[in-house]
């Protein structure tokens, strides 16, 4: 088990999510344009001009009679339907992980995962060589609060072996009424033996943003996903802590955020920018061939900045870590990031369901693609346990010693208190990113 574990680093993933309701292929994971504004013309001019373009004739005859043939000798009876729309579906898998079919219900589910609200257990997972695998549960779900981590590795639900299987069929296993049990058999790096999690499913609104201010200078954002109010979400956010009397810099986490909106991601990224290109993304039809340029406005004011990443951090966290990295606005600590670099649209087509269907590339400021390559960051960390230092011989300081001065002065350190100090205790990257921003604010 453990070398089939090993085997799924080296290969290519099929990423999709878990909702519920619905299974959207890698919706989360994925910088999506909605592309009414990138069609030509109405649907109709579309159409035909679609009908002007030549036919295989040679490859759509052989298709034609391997449906027959499947229709007229499969050992059990398929409706013309469903033969179409596994025709379709593979098509589109054939071309790569992110783009996929999206029938009626699942363009609706589409819709709802970029407003954060849909109903399941919150996690993304990935398939490779028969294993299904978790890149990360997203905070505040079922998933999260009941302990799945990213890496576990998904081997029963509820009892039943799915090594093997199509992921979308394992995933409805997963997917079920908010409130009913599912019960999970995971198989976990360190741990010697399997393990069952009887999780709860649940109707889920993810937010996105949430602040804490961590000392008197040092303030904390994390973005969960990139939803259509994530930019407008974060700047209500960053304002309370920019008001604050003694803000002098910023923690932007990152950390196991699969992605989400494009343009959500290029304006969270504008807010600390004031000049140069975001993103640009190219690809092979009119309009897709796009520079994304910043405002002249830094909304802290240079105020320095660190970027937490790991690798569960893919798509439009790629994009807010890169631009930043590029234009040397912000450190960048944790671990490599995914490597997801394509832009996918939604197309309506017309029998109401959608397209999504990958139309470019995206690049960093410098013109770097993080395609399967991922953020590497300034300042590699990776996720540590804490451990109590021994008790041994205390060494002697000032204040030990009988009779000594006291101070007449403040002490002129940062104000943590026990709760942060308890968060920080708990995670050893936001530590290092705590100690490192104090030492940037010092010394700027």
């Amino acid at each position: 088990m453990k070398n089939s574990v090993n085997r799924l680093k080296n290969k290519t993933f099929l990423r999709l999510t878990v909702i519920g309701s619905a299974v959207i292929a890698a919706c989360l994971m994925t910088p999506v344009l909605y592309a009414q504004s990138q069609e030509i013309g109405s649907q109709e001019e579309q159409i035909s001009e679609l009908a002007k373009t030549p036919l295989p004739l040679s490859e759509i005859k052989t298709f034609a009679e391997i449906f027959v043939r499947i229709k007229n000798s499969y050992v059990e009876p398929v409706s013309d339907e469903q033969l179409l729309e596994y025709a379709i579906t593979g098509m589109l898998n054939g071309l790569d992980p992110h783009s996929d079919y999206l029938k009626v219900e699942k363009y609706d589910t589409l819709n709802e995962s970029t407003t954060g609200k849909f109903g399941g257990l919150g996690m993304e997972v990935v398939l490779d060589g028969g294993f299904v695998k978790v890149v990360a549960p997203i905070d505040d779900t079922p998933a999260a609060n009941a302990g799945i981590q990213s890496g576990d590795i998904i081997i029963q639900v509820d009892g039943e072996t799915i090594s093997g299987q199509n992921l979308r069929k394992t995933t409805d296993k997963m997917r079920g009424e908010p409130g009913t049990i599912v019960t999970l058999t995971i198989v976990r790096e360190n741990e010697t033996e399997p393990f069952e999690l009887e999780i709860e499913r649940a109707f889920i609104q993810v937010k996105s943003v949430k602040r804490k201010r961590l000392s008197d200078r040092i303030g904390y954002l994390r973005i969960t996903q990139f939803q259509s109010a994530t930019a407008e979400n974060f700047r209500s956010e960053l304002k309370k802590l920019r008001d604050l009397k003694d803000f002098s810099g910023l923690i932007l986490d990152l950390r196991n955020n699969p992605g989400g909106l494009l343009n959500s991601a290029i304006s969270i990224s504008d807010i600390f920018l004031t000049e140069g290109i975001i993103v640009s993304t190219k690809g092979r039809i009119e309009g897709n061939d796009v520079e994304y340029k910043a405002t002249a406005v830094d909304s802290i004011d240079g105020k320095p900045i660190i970027v937490l990443i790991n690798g569960g951090s893919a798509s439009a966290s790629e994009i807010v870590a890169g631009a930043l990295q590029d234009h040397k606005r912000a450190l960048i600590l944790g671990t490599d990031s995914f490597g997801k670099g394509s832009v996918q649209s939604v197309i309506t087509v017309s029998d109401g369901a959608g397209l999504k269907l990958t139309t470019a590339r995206y690049y960093t400021p410098s013109g770097s693609s993080i395609q399967a390559s991922g953020i590497v960051p300034d300042v590699t960390v990776e996720q540590r346990s804490f451990e109590e230092q021994k008790a041994g011989f205390k060494r002697l300081k000032e204040n030990d010693l009988p009779g000594h001065l006291e101070n007449d002065s403040e002490p002129k350190t940062a104000k943590t208190d026990s709760e942060t100090a308890k968060i920080l205790a708990n995670d050893y990257q936001l530590n290092e990113a705590f100690n490192l921003l104090n030492g940037l604010i010092l010394f700027k």
